[in-house]
C-alpha cells in the first residue's frame, strides 16, 4: 500500500523550489531536533518512520514543519520522555493564553 509521502510516479504540478525565510517557530523546530538528536533522543530515520506514519489526511494537511513537530512529539511520547497528558496539558495552557483561538 502507497503512503501518503510515497508520490512517485503520481502525476503533479511543479516543485516549488524558490527560497523562502523561515518563521521564527520553523527555526525552533529545527534547532530542537538537533539538539534531541545529538543528545541521542532521536535519528533521522525514526523521524521520517514518524512522519510516514502520520496518515493521509494529517500529512496532506499539515506543512513540512508541522510534520516534523507532530512526529517529534509522538517520537518523546513514546520514549517516555513526556506523557500525551502532559501533551494536551501544555497545548491547553497554550491556547487559554492565546484566547482559545490557536489550533
Amino acid at each position: 500500500m502507497r503512503g501518503p509521502h510515497d508520490l512517485g510516479g503520481l502525476p503533479a504540478g511543479p516543485v516549488d523550489t524558490s527560497p523562502h525565510d523561515m518563521t521564527f517557530w520553523e527555526k525552533q523546530i529545527d534547532a530542537l531536533n538537533a539538539l534531541l538528536s545529538q543528545k541521542g533522543l532521536r535519528r533521522v530515520d525514526e523521524n521520517r518512520r514518524y512522519i510516514e506514519t502520520l496518515g493521509h489526511d494529517a500529512y496532506n494537511s499539515l506543512s513540512y514543519y508541522e510534520r516534523w513537530t507532530a512526529a517529534l512529539a509522538r517520537q518523546l511520547i513514546d520514549k517516555g520522555v513526556f506523557t500525551q497528558d502532559e501533551v494536551d496539558a501544555k497545548v491547553a495552557e497554550i491556547r487559554a493564553r492565546l484566547g482559545g483561538d490557536a489550533a
